[in-house]
């Protein structure tokens, strides 16, 4: 059993059926209604993590290529450029590129010139430009890929059905009590396991089986314009920030973002300063942003691993993710949550997890999603 209908869901759901597992999931709304309907939709080649996490740079760098493989009616393979506009990100520069070689991220080293031509919209003044293998993805075409290709495999699908508690075996979870939100009714389910894939909601559906996990959800803010700016992803060449990152999307060009810690992501809305303040960035890159129509500014709360007490402590959190065992960390058997991570890793949380599931059941069923191309999103309705 499956809580939670976003990108790790799925990407769990399909894994399951792939390797002949029973499976059903349960979204408390619509599908991709939580943080990954709300994400910027970049395709991280790993460059970003590379100078802090050569780890999960690498692991990013892997995940783009197989997704570019198995879901491609989702991804935009448009590549990204990462600028230096001062005497400090230059200073950055060699870490950076020394970070990425090491990584396996193939870089490239574009004259100033020749990236404003390839990118006429692009501030004049950047001083160095390095290219790196990133691309967009369709935040919700994706998943629905997985889902899709999931339910043909006979996977049951059930929204807007929240989880209200869990069932008991002594102490090991046996299945949930849901709701059906409508038929206006309660729903028992029983499993073998339950694996929570909420993301930043997991601490609030651990808690229901009383057990607390490290989970800090980090808001962060996005603005979009009616013009797609560039062609590429346009990143600052600095140590993390805010307002660092600008991604095309479609018609939509689309700033981000900003970092605050929060106790309740259900309870997370735009201050009104973040959008001048993300406004002010673009403008760094790109100083056409701000002259474009507005389109919207949101708020997206990220599943981050491990516990902060202010904005910055949350910044400096990893961005892994990790399998808990609730059984060997809590007594609570039964029970598996899988938190942290993004969407570009999605498949690679679900191998992790279902590797897991397969050893706790005894199923010696290798993963196959890696090679598995995945139905069309349309499929899920078709």
């Amino acid at each position: 059993m499956v809580i939670g209908g976003g990108g790790t869901g799925a990407a769990i759901i399909h894994d399951l059926r792939l390797r002949g597992v029973e499976a059903t999931l349960v979204e408390r709304g619509e599908l991709t209604s939580g943080t990954t309907g709300r994400h910027h939709g970049q395709l991280h080649s790993g460059a970003r993590y590379a100078v802090k996490d050569r780890s999960i740079a690498r692991e990013c760098m892997q995940e783009t290529y197989i997704l570019k493989r198995i879901a491609k009616e989702s991804i935009e393979d448009n590549y990204g450029l990462f600028v230096a506009l001062d005497d400090e990100d230059l200073a950055h520069v060699p870490v950076f590129v020394q970070a990425c070689v090491e990584s396996g991220i193939p870089i490239k080293e574009v004259p100033v010139a020749e990236a404003c031509e390839m990118e006429p919209n692009l501030n004049p003044q950047i001083k160095r430009v390095v290219m790196v293998p990133d691309g967009t993805l369709d935040a919700w075409r994706l998943p629905l890929q997985f889902f899709a290709t999931a339910r043909r495999n006979g996977a049951a699908i059930h929204t807007f059905t929240p989880v209200t508690g869990f069932r008991y075996g002594g102490s090991a979870v046996t299945g949930v009590q849901a709701y059906d939100l409508k038929t206006r009714s309660e729903r028992t389910i029983g499993a073998d396991l339950v694996i929570n894939a909420t993301g930043a909601w997991a601490g609030q559906v651990t808690r229901m089986a009383e057990v607390e996990i490290p989970i800090t959800p980090g808001p962060g803010t996005m603005v979009a314009v009616r013009k797609r700016l560039t062609n590429m992803v346009i990143s600052h060449l600095h140590p993390a920030d805010d307002g660092d990152i600008l991604v095309p999307q479609r018609g939509l060009s689309i700033i981000g973002t900003t970092q605050y810690r929060t106790d309740d992501p259900d309870d997370i809305a735009v201050p009104e300063e973040d959008i001048a303040n993300m406004y002010a960035c673009a403008d760094t890159l790109v100083p056409s942003f701000s002259a474009q129509k507005y389109h919207a500014a949101w708020i997206a709360a990220r599943p981050l691993v491990g516990a902060a007490s202010s904005a910055d402590d949350a910044r400096n959190l990893s961005r892994d993710f990790s399998v808990v065992d609730h059984g060997k960390s809590d007594g609570r058997e039964g029970l598996l949550s899988v938190i942290g991570g993004k969407a570009t890793v999605l498949r690679a949380m679900a191998e992790q997890t279902v590797d897991l599931v397969c050893a706790k059941l005894g199923i010696d069923e290798p993963c196959r999603t890696a090679n598995t191309e995945l139905l069309s999103h349309r499929a899920y309705f078709t």
